[in-house]
């Protein structure tokens, strides 16, 4: 049997520290992603990897779709990788504190690309609200529960 693991796409990952503390709590392992341009050389917990790519636009992605086993728990704001996770039988999480399925992945890739499409022909788009503090409050909720 595998052992269910934490993978995160941690180059812009807001939350770090409550998955690194929640996975020790529940001796989970987790695996950091990210590109080497993001290259730290910060001790980390004995439960806690490391794992640096190349600088690259998908680069990270691939390596965690690569890692990533079914019953996983992936923590992302990309779409596109929580697409591509989905169908492994994997559980991706926003940091914000929502979980992609099914229900909600068809919806917010088509955001994206619309979103894309406006950018493209000239228009501005918001980027993402700054994580608040009710924002970690339900990913630690979220992850609480999906931990268990």
């Amino acid at each position: 049997m595998i052992m269910k693991k934490v993978l995160v796409d941690a180059d812009a990952c807001p939350v770090k520290d409550i998955i690194i503390e929640e996975a020790g709590h529940a001796a989970t392992p987790v695996i950091l992603v990210s590109s080497l341009s993001h290259y730290s050389p910060q001790n980390q917990p004995d439960h806690v990897d490391t794992v640096h790519v190349e600088a690259g636009p998908d680069a990270a992605d691939f390596k965690i779709v690569a890692l990533a086993d079914a019953e996983d728990i992936i923590v992302t704001q990309d779409y596109g990788l929580a697409s591509l996770l989905l169908p492994k039988g994997c559980t991706v999480i926003h940091h914000k504190g929502f979980k992609y399925d099914d229900r909600n992945i068809d919806h917010l890739l088509e955001m994206r690309h619309m979103g894309s499409m406006i950018r493209k022909s000239g228009g501005r788009t918001r980027g993402p609200k700054p994580v608040s503090k009710e924002d970690r409050q339900a990913f630690l909720h979220l992850f609480r529960e999906v931990m268990k």
